[in-house]
């Protein structure tokens, strides 16, 4: 169970295990001025109702949770200080507090985000009364969002401001559960609200002085704009990531056609937005700009020229961003690295040299070397009493491949393919197999079935059988599914995100050094 409390300075805390009961599969990049915790999002107050400063956001942070609309997966919970106007829309009116309807409190901006990010519960503090409104749909999205107003800590008209939820993580439940309306359900209340332009916004944003001016941008002056003309040169994310804006002529965040393209193209709208992504390897946009055939392309990005390795990659070995310490291995066409807050020790990355966007898309004769790596692998952790399990998340706008290698104890590695099995059918779907004797054939059998045009996500078990599931364009697929089905089979959730489990550069370089050492017989590059 989870307790919403609201606090004597804050609107609300969570107590409890909430953290342990809301985890779903994955969390989302943090994003500044925000505390969050894994399957919610918070977003700090303005101003509260009192005019005490709980904190502030900018609408660069608005324009970050909005782009959790595009994200895979469900946020369960959606903190935040202000209520949203219009939340009274098409509810009981019996049940809609005194006073709060027409209240001058409520944020239009809350209103557009909750919106976009359809969570399935919103709870906001800050207009002094408690109230739970009935659950209503949501516009394209089959699940339903409550909404909860908690009223202040020892309010003298003892409403409440404590609130028990028992709430089933969205990656957990099954496709039925998960689209239960009941029976009071009502239609969004926040299609009829007017999406209204703060005043302050249409100035420049706090935050954009001199500091900002390294940003790259499209050049202004060959721009070509389909309203959305404000005075901020920062773009509107909807714009960019759906040729369509909800506030039309009204928006105060740039209409830009080129980076429309350039989003279509897969390219990383906060490199477009700012030109640089502070995303790190979750990121799984490209880093460069792209021409119409979908490679790099030769206008300028970063100021430098652009070719096929992004200097952004924390992949390439020629970037500034690869970590250098953490690689154990080099050949002609892939090389071996440590991963990053790994799951396990020992917990490996195979990476192509070439900034390629998987490795089922690279030439033929680059597989003999690839399953050489494999078998190498696998003849180390068997002598270690371990299995291997190989897997990677081809998505389609993916820049640099990696192959992830995770070894599992043979005590549990026949219950692989199950826990697999039943992960994807939690999601939805049903993996297809591939039946291979071992891990050379069955690739091949991948490759002859791969289609460029789709994401796709594969598993190679121990014996060579692999499970494949094509991810349709729609499919809100984790990122992270590999990773996280294997931290269930192994007991380690509160390791299945890796920013859960880094380490110090010096016990990187430790862990590295001691890889090396062991795995030297085995190694086929010495």
């Amino acid at each position: 169970m989870t307790i919403l409390q609201a606090g004597p300075t804050s609107p609300f805390r969570l107590t409890s295990s909430a953290t342990t009961v809301l985890a779903r599969r994955r969390f989302y990049r943090p994003l500044p001025k925000k505390l969050a915790t894994k399957g919610s999002r918070w977003m700090a107050s303005r101003k509260s109702a009192s005019g005490m400063q709980f904190g502030t956001y900018s609408e660069d942070d608005v324009d970050a949770l909005r782009a959790l609309a595009e994200e895979p997966g469900i946020v369960d919970i959606f903190f935040t200080n202000e209520w949203p106007s219009g939340v009274t829309n098409k509810a009981a009116t019996s049940d809609v507090p005194s006073g709060v309807s027409d209240s001058a409190d409520a944020d239009s901006t809350i209103s557009e985000l909750v919106a976009d990010i359809k969570p399935r519960y919103h709870v906001a503090g800050t207009m002094g009364v408690f109230y739970a409104r009935e659950p209503y749909t949501n516009v394209d999205a089959v699940h339903v969002t409550r909404f909860m107003g908690l009223a202040p800590v020892g309010n003298k008209n003892k409403q409440k401001f404590i609130h028990a939820i028992s709430p089933t993580p969205a990656s957990t439940m099954s496709s039925v559960e998960i689209c239960a309306k009941p029976p009071n359900t009502t239609l969004s209340p926040y299609t009829m609200v007017e999406k209204a332009t703060p005043t302050e916004a249409i100035a420049k944003r706090p935050g954009e002085s001199g500091s900002d001016s390294q940003y790259w941008r499209y050049d202004v002056s060959q721009k070509r704009q389909k309203h959305g003309d404000g005075d901020s040169e920062r773009l509107c994310f909807k714009f960019t990531s759906s040729g369509c804006c909800p506030r039309g002529e009204k928006c105060h965040f740039r209409h830009d056609e080129d980076a429309r393209q350039q989003s279509i193209r897969g390219v990383c709208f906060d490199l477009l937005n700012k030109g640089k992504c502070e995303r790190g390897p979750d990121c799984n946009f490209k880093h460069s700009l792209q021409d119409e055939n979908g490679s790099a392309s030769s206008r300028r990005s970063f100021g430098t020229p652009s070719s096929n390795r992004s200097k952004e990659c924390w992949f390439c070995l020629s970037s500034p961003c690869v970590e250098l310490h953490l690689i154990t291995g080099i050949g002609e066409h892939y090389y071996s690295a440590l991963a990053k807050g790994p799951l396990v020790d020992d917990h490996v990355l195979i990476v192509p040299v070439e900034h390629l966007p998987n490795t089922l898309s690279m030439p033929e004769d680059c597989e003999i070397e690839l399953n050489r790596v494999q078998n190498s692998l696998k003849a180390y952790f068997e002598n270690q009493g371990k299995q291997v399990v190989f897997f990677e998340w081809v998505f389609k706008r993916a820049t640099h491949a990696n192959l992830q290698v995770v070894p599992v104890p043979s005590s549990r590695a026949s219950g692989i393919k199950d826990i697999f099995n039943l992960a994807a059918k939690k999601l939805g779907f049903k993996f297809k197999t591939i039946e291979s004797t071992n891990n050379s054939e069955g690739r091949r059998l991948l490759r002859t079935q791969y289609d460029r045009s789709c994401s796709l996500f594969y598993v190679e078990l121990p014996g060579g059988t692999i499970l494949t599931h094509v991810v349709e364009e729609n499919e809100r697929f984790p990122s992270q599914f590999g990773r996280e089905v294997l931290a269930g089979l192994l007991n380690t959730a509160d390791r299945a995100d890796w920013k859960n489990c880094k380490l110090s550069k010096e016990e990187e370089t430790k862990m590295a050094e001691r890889f090396k050492k062991q795995f030297e017989a085995y190694d086929p590059n010495r």
